[in-house]
């Protein structure tokens, strides 16, 4: 797992180029990342954009500062849980089935907050990550605050190995 203490240092980047690497290496591979979206040079949002391509919408600007109950707030970004899980729980419960037994390798950008509103992602998380013959390629961030409990578990798992990137 790749890890930063500061946003915009390239995590992102990294997981795709090292996607890109693996899929040329003709090692099957798939998963998703997160992508910023920009609008007349602000940021407004995430995305979730799956390795084959689809797009949909993590999360966004919100134009109040209320919140409503059903609201799920990541500081001035409102998330779109249902967006996110019908993008991203589909393939994480497929990653361990399938008719060929060869290891894959699964990208998870990221597991952070804004993810972890889903208690549904956490399951499937903590499922791929037990499952034989799949391989985690991801990004967590660095403990800063209150320690994310799915995020520590995975840091000190004896499987996993954390690269910080600075």
């Amino acid at each position: 797992l790749v890890s930063s203490l500061f946003l915009g240092v390239g995590k992102t980047t990294l997981i795709q180029k090292a996607t890109q690497a693996l899929k040329s290496s003709g090692i099957p591979i798939d998963g998703f990342y997160t992508e910023e979206v920009r609008e007349g040079g602000r940021r407004i949002g995430f995305d979730v954009v799956t390795l084959s391509g689809m797009r949909g919408p993590l999360s966004r600007v919100s134009p109040d500062s209320s919140t409503s109950r059903r609201e799920y707030r990541v500081g001035q970004y409102v998330v779109d849980l249902v967006s996110f899980e019908q993008f991203v729980l589909p393939m994480l419960r497929n990653v361990n089935h399938g008719s060929n037994a060869e290891k894959k390798i699964f990208v998870i950008d990221e597991i952070g907050k804004m993810e972890l509103f889903s208690q549904a992602f956490i399951q499937a998380v903590r499922q791929t990550l037990t499952g034989s013959g799949t391989v985690v390629l991801g990004t967590i961030p660095v403990p800063k605050g209150k320690p994310l409990d799915l995020v520590e578990e995975i840091r000190s798992r004896k499987d996993v190995k954390v690269f910080n990137v600075s």
